[in-house]
C-alpha cells in the first residue's frame, strides 16, 4: 500500500511541476508580447489572468453591465434621448440663463434641466451595432477627467455617463482631478456627492497646475491598463469605450481617439456623426484642423468599421496603454495650463513608431463651449515647443505665420529632445511624406510671402477674415497692417496663385463678371491650376489678373472705410502698387 501512495504522490508532484512549468512560460509569453519596454505589461497580463478566471461563467450580457443601471427613460424630460432642450422662460429666467452662458461659456441654466442620466440614442453604423466582443480578452481602462470650475451638472453628467455606459468588468475607476477649482460647489458638496458613488476617485491639486500636469497627476494614480482620458463635459454613447480597449488590446501603440459628436452648449442637442468620420490634421499656425479620410486611406479599408489612421487628434478625447504612455514620455511636462500639447503629442506618436487612430464604433458628445471659459495665455509658448522639438526645418513656415512666435520664451526643451534620440524617432520630413502627404508644404520663397502692403494707402494690408466653419465665405479686403501674420499672411507661388494658407489652403479668385476679391479652395498639389485663380505680380508693383484683364485697386469708400477691388490696371496709379513685406 505505501509503495501505491508513494507512486501516487509521485505522479501528481510530476503533473504539478508540469502544470507550474505550463503556467510560468504562459505567463513569461504574456510579458514578453510588448513590444517596447513598458512598465505595466505584466501587471497588464496578470489582471488580463486574473479576470479570465473569475468570470468563467457569465454571459456576454452579463459581462457588459455597467457600474450602474441607467433609469429608464423619461420622455417629458427635457433633452432625454440626445433631443434639443427646449423651455419657455419668463424674464427672470430668461436673465439667469443669460448669466450662466456669461459665466460659463454654455447654457448651464438649460443643463441643470437636463437629467444627469438622460438616455442617448444609439445610432452608431449598424455594424458597429452588431459586434461582439470578447471581455474576458479586453484590458481594463482607468477614465481620467481634469476640470477647473467646471459646472456642477455638466461635471456631473460626464460622470454618471462613464458609470452607466462602461461594463464594470473593465472601468477600473474615474479618476478625478480638481485643478485648484475656487467655486464653492467643488468643495465639500462635490466630495459629499461622490462619496456614494462606486469607483470614482477625487483628487485636488494645491495649486493650478494646467491640463497637461492635471491629467499627469491623475495618470500617477490610475491602476488600469489603458489610460482614457476624457474633458469634464462629455456624454458617452453605449458601446464607447469596448472599440477603443479592443484595438489597443491589438496593438499597445496605438492611441485610439472616439468619434467626438457635437452637443450643443445652448440645448444639448446631441449631433452623431453617422457617417465616416472626420480625421485631424493642421495648419501652418500650427491650429488643430478637422478634414475627411483621404481616398488612397479609404481605399486600403477593409471596412468601414475599422480604425481610421488620423494624422493629429483633437487631444481632449483619447485612450492610449499605460505602459506605452510611460514609454513614449507622457506629456510635455514643460507646457502650461492648455493647447498645443495635443500636436506634440500627435507628431511624436507617429515619428517615434507608433500611430494615431480614430474608431468609427466610439462614439463619445462634447459640449464645445461658446467661447473659451477661461484664456490659454500659454498656448503660443506650448505650440513653439511643439515645433522646436519635432519639426525640424519645416517650423520655419510656423514662425513665418506667426512672427511674435519668433520671441516666445519657451523654457527648456533638452529632455524632450534627448527623448526623441532615445526613441530613435524618424524626422519630419518622414512625418510629412508617410503620414500626412495630403499637407500642402508652403514654398515660402525669399520676397514672395508675409504681409501685402499698399503704396497707396500706406497704412493697409491686404487682409482676410473667414468666418468660422465657412473659409471661403467672405471676401479680400484692406485692414491696418499689424505685423502680425494671421489674417495678413499671403504666399505668392510659382503656380501663380496667391494663397492663404493661415487656416485652410485657399486661393484668391475673381469670380466671373464680379470686381471683389473671393477666395477658393486650392487645387491639390500637381493638379491644373483654374485661370480665375491665377496672377502677375508685374515689375512696376501692380497685382495683374489676366483672366479678368484688371489689377488689384486699393480704394475708400464714401464712408471713408478702405477696401479693395479689381478695376482696368493704370499705369502710375499708386493704388495699385502693392509690396509683400
Amino acid at each position: 500500500m505505501r509503495v501505491r501512495w508513494s507512486r501516487k504522490l509521485a505522479l501528481l508532484a510530476k503533473t504539478f511541476i508540469l502544470l507550474s512549468v505550463v503556467w510560468l512560460g504562459y505567463l513569461v509569453l504574456e510579458r514578453s508580447s510588448s513590444s517596447f519596454q513598458g512598465s505595466g505589461a505584466e501587471g497588464a497580463g496578470r489582471n488580463l489572468l486574473e479576470r479570465h478566471f473569475s468570470i468563467q461563467g457569465e454571459t456576454r450580457e452579463q459581462l457588459a453591465r455597467p457600474v450602474y443601471k441607467k433609469p429608464p427613460p423619461d420622455p417629458n424630460s427635457p433633452g432625454e434621448w440626445g433631443k434639443a432642450a427646449r423651455m419657455e422662460l419668463d424674464p427672470e429666467q430668461k436673465k439667469q440663463e443669460e448669466e450662466s452662458i456669461e459665466r460659463y461659456a454654455i447654457n448651464i441654466y438649460m443643463s441643470d434641466r437636463v437629467s444627469l442620466h438622460r438616455h442617448i440614442a444609439d445610432n452608431r453604423m449598424y455594424e458597429c451595432r452588431a459586434k461582439m466582443f470578447d471581455y474576458r480578452k479586453l484590458p481594463t481602462t482607468s477614465v481620467i477627467i481634469a476640470f477647473y470650475n467646471e459646472a456642477w451638472s455638466t461635471l456631473l453628467r460626464t460622470i454618471h455617463s462613464v458609470l452607466e455606459t462602461t461594463p464594470a468588468i473593465l472601468l477600473k475607476e474615474i479618476i478625478l482631478i480638481d485643478d485648484f477649482s475656487d467655486r464653492v460647489y467643488l468643495k465639500s458638496q462635490l466630495a459629499e456627492y461622490l462619496s456614494n458613488l462606486e469607483r470614482v476617485r477625487l483628487i485636488k491639486t494645491n495649486k493650478r497646475e494646467g491640463l497637461v500636469r492635471a491629467r499627469l497627476i491623475g495618470a500617477t494614480y490610475a491602476t488600469g491598463d489603458v489610460l482614457t482620458f476624457l474633458d469634464c463635459h462629455c456624454e458617452c454613447v453605449p458601446g464607447w469605450i469596448e472599440p477603443l480597449l479592443e484595438r489597443i488590446g491589438e496593438n499597445e501603440t496605438a492611441i485610439v481617439c472616439p468619434v467626438i459628436d457635437t452637443i450643443d452648449w445652448n440645448n444639448f442637442e446631441f449631433y452623431m456623426q453617422t457617417d465616416e468620420p472626420m480625421i485631424g490634421g493642421f495648419d501652418w499656425r500650427l491650429t488643430f484642423q478637422w478634414h475627411s479620410v483621404p481616398e488612397e486611406d479609404r481605399s486600403k479599408r477593409k471596412s468601414r468599421i475599422d480604425p481610421i489612421r488620423s494624422p493629429t487628434m483633437a487631444g481632449g478625447l483619447f485612450a492610449v496603454s499605460k505602459s506605452y504612455f510611460e514609454y513614449l514620455g507622457t506629456y510635455d511636462m514643460g507646457m502650461e495650463v492648455w493647447g498645443g500639447e495635443n500636436l506634440e503629442l500627435s507628431f511624436r506618436v507617429w515619428q517615434c513608431g507608433g500611430s494615431l487612430e480614430i474608431h468609427p464604433c466610439s462614439h463619445v458628445g462634447h459640449v464645445f463651449p461658446k467661447k473659451a471659459p477661461y484664456a490659454r495665455p500659454n498656448f503660443l509658448q506650448n505650440t513653439v515647443r511643439a515645433a522646436e522639438v519635432w519639426m525640424d526645418s519645416y517650423k520655419q513656415h510656423f514662425y513665418n505665420r506667426n512672427p511674435p512666435a519668433r520671441k516666445e520664451k519657451y523654457g527648456d526643451i533638452s529632455e524632450r529632445k534627448l527623448l526623441r534620440e532615445r526613441l530613435k524617432c524618424e524626422s519630419f520630413d518622414w512625418y510629412l511624406k508617410n503620414i500626412y502627404p495630403d499637407l500642402h508644404v508652403p514654398e515660402d520663397r525669399p520676397g514672395w510671402h508675409g504681409a501685402v502692403r499698399s503704396s497707396g494707402i500706406h497704412s493697409e494690408c491686404l487682409d482676410y477674415n473667414a468666418p468660422e466653419h465657412n473659409p471661403t465665405g467672405a471676401h479680400l479686403s484692406l485692414f491696418g497692417c499689424h505685423g502680425q501674420g494671421g489674417n495678413q499672411y499671403f504666399e505668392y507661388t510659382s503656380q501663380k496663385e496667391i494663397r492663404f494658407n493661415s487656416v485652410t489652403e485657399i486661393c484668391a479668385e475673381v469670380p466671373e463678371g464680379q470686381t471683389y476679391i473671393g477666395m477658393k479652395y486650392c487645387p491639390r498639389d500637381g493638379a491644373a491650376v483654374p485661370a480665375n485663380i491665377i496672377w502677375e505680380f508685374r515689375e512696376d508693383g501692380t497685382v495683374y489678373h489676366p483672366h479678368s484683364n484688371t489689377c488689384i485697386t486699393a480704394y475708400r469708400t464714401a464712408e471713408g472705410k478702405t477696401d479693395v477691388q479689381m478695376k482696368v490696371c493704370s499705369p502710375g496709379d499708386k493704388s495699385q502698387i502693392w509690396k509683400f513685406e
